[in-house]
């Protein structure tokens, strides 16, 4: 898939993206865990940070769930923005997501599935999954996963710190083997076009910086498919 919105050697790279199979991307599942960033109302469904973009991950992301749990995994790690009001990252962005809202809970598309029980939420400040979070914790007791299916919101935010955390963690304490897959229909960011009539610095044009992320990704040796099936 290539777009007009990335540099040619960009659009390049992604022309090369494939697919895998669960089979080829899982070989074992019960070394294998699926993390998501920010699948939470205040991102897909209602707040002032909740984008048509980052909705339509809903049914992928759920499909995702459902067939890695009939392949046989069965670690699922929601990190999820579970803001204290005041928190400094509201400089930046408008409040989002207040501990105990509806807006840092789980999206239904996931609470509901029927094995949602075995889902493990890690709670999160910041966009950073793992500072003053319960990740390192998790991880540490959970040596056996070596696949990491990274899935979520948004590509070049959350999402990213959550792939680049895996993956960099793997390499920091020399975890050989390790494999960090993010799926490209699994991820999305949100669009802000830029107008002659609004400041440059408000631009967030969706296509090239979920593009640009994905190729920086690849770049830092994390395995980018189009999808998993």
């Amino acid at each position: 898939m290539t777009t007009d919105f990335s540099p040619p050697f960009v659009q390049e790279w992604l022309a090369t993206i494939q697919p895998a199979s669960f089979e080829e991307a899982i070989p074992e599942p019960a070394s294998a865990a699926i993390f998501s960033a920010d699948m939470i109302n205040g991102f897909l469904h209602f707040g002032p940070l909740a984008s048509d973009r980052v909705r339509a991950l809903a049914d992928p992301v759920a499909s995702l769930f459902e067939r890695a749990w009939e392949h046989g995994v069965r670690n699922f790690v929601l990190c999820q923005d579970t803001h204290h009001p005041e928190t400094p990252e509201f400089d930046a962005y408008p409040p989002h997501c207040l501990v105990d809202s509806p807006e840092s809970e789980t999206v239904p598309e996931l609470a509901n599935l029927p094995f949602a029980d075995a889902f493990t939420i890690v709670e999160k400040n910041s966009l950073s999954p793992s500072i003053g979070t319960a990740l390192d914790d998790w991880l540490s007791k959970h040596r056996e996963v070596t696949t990491a299916i990274v899935v979520g919101d948004c590509t070049d935010l959350c999402t990213y710190q959550l792939a680049m955390y895996l993956r960099m963690r793997a390499n920091a304490l020399n975890i050989a083997g390790y494999s960090v897959i993010v799926p490209m229909n699994a991820v999305a960011t949100f669009d802000i076009p830029h107008t002659d009539t609004q400041s440059a610095s408000n631009a967030h044009p969706a296509e090239f910086f979920h593009e640009v992320f994905l190729y920086h990704m690849a770049q830092n040796g994390i395995a980018v498919v189009t999808s998993i099936s």
